[in-house]
């Protein structure tokens, strides 16, 4: 999934070396709502720098469906529980201009001037990066085609790589509920309670002794989880965790959790070979043709008026 992912970004890296800034004036959008879709505006003005971001690319396309369809994507992650932080997405961009040996105010600059805005781009960003963890559950259900282990094992020694290693965690979770009738008045309370229980862990066996003394937490054993399948919300920060210690804190909508790293160690299996082609996405055109039906279908379901 990452090349598809990156695709477009390659495309726009092409283009952006090659902007003449003093050739370009950007144009003035006025932004009146087009498109709904299920009751979510799309905009001209969205529209136009779409149409911006295209010709930067220089790359034919129908920028007012491809909004529809960026809006369908978004909002299909947020149905499944996939939320792209305002960080994740400023990181993705500063790589971009990173990658791209650009400072910071030079991609500024392209994105203004080309009518594209760093506002678009970003939430281009967020709709991709929510998008291909999208893809990769639904491929991982079976969806983009089953891939047995011993499958994703050939494969891989057919492209002239050799079996994958990953990282196998042991974790437990912990969860300090807050119902959402009482989130206002008690979220920040349970915030200290969770921060100080975290500041304490030092294993899983005492996790449920700590926790019998307070009310509303939850200690869960979630067993073995191999890196690819680390959700990606959790995953930077476990990977950046010491075995024996805690995540960080973060406010959920369950309420207040942190992520208990009971043991790690590097595994060499088949198990590993499935999980990383599998979060791999196999390749670019199982990615294609799984994003092409998988928007086909929101399409069928949605409801899009065209004012």
């Amino acid at each position: 999934m990452r090349k598809y992912l990156f695709s477009a970004g390659f495309a726009l890296l092409v283009a952006a070396t090659s902007v003449s800034f003093t050739a370009m004036t950007p144009p003035a959008f006025a932004s009146q709502i087009k498109y709904v879709v299920n009751n979510i505006p799309i905009t001209t003005g969205d529209i136009a720098h779409r149409a911006a971001f295209f010709k930067l690319q220089r790359k034919k396309g129908d920028a007012a469906q491809e909004m529809i369809d960026q809006t369908l994507r978004l909002a299909e992650a947020k149905r499944l529980g996939i939320r792209i932080t305002d960080q994740q997405v400023d990181a993705a961009y500063q790589r971009f201009a990173s990658n791209n040996k650009m400072p910071l105010a030079k991609l500024d600059a392209v994105m203004s001037q080309s009518g594209v805005t760093k506002e678009h781009f970003k939430e281009f960003i967020r709709a991709q990066m929510a998008w291909n963890q999208a893809l990769g559950a639904r491929y991982r259900s079976g969806e983009g085609g089953s891939v047995t282990e011993q499958d994703a094992v050939r494969r891989m020694l057919d492209k002239g790589g050799s079996k994958p290693t990953a990282m196998e965690y042991m974790l437990q979770q912990v969860i300090f509920v807050v119902p959402a009738s009482e989130r206002a008045a008690t979220l920040a309370k349970r915030k200290r309670e969770a921060d100080a229980m975290r500041a304490r862990f030092n294993g899983c066996n005492t996790t449920r002794e700590f926790a019998k003394g307070l009310l509303d937490v939850t200690v869960r054993d979630l067993g073995r989880v191999l890196a690819p399948q680390l959700p990606s919300d959790w995953a930077e920060q476990i990977k950046a965790t010491k075995v024996g210690g805690a995540t960080p804190t973060r406010e959920t909508e369950r309420g207040v959790e942190f992520i208990g790293i009971c043991s790690s160690r590097e595994v060499s299996d088949d198990k590993a070979a499935q999980m990383v082609f599998q979060a791999e996405g196999g390749n670019d055109k199982d990615a294609d043709e799984l994003s092409k039906k998988y928007v086909d279908e929101l399409r069928k379901k949605a409801k899009i008026v065209e004012r």
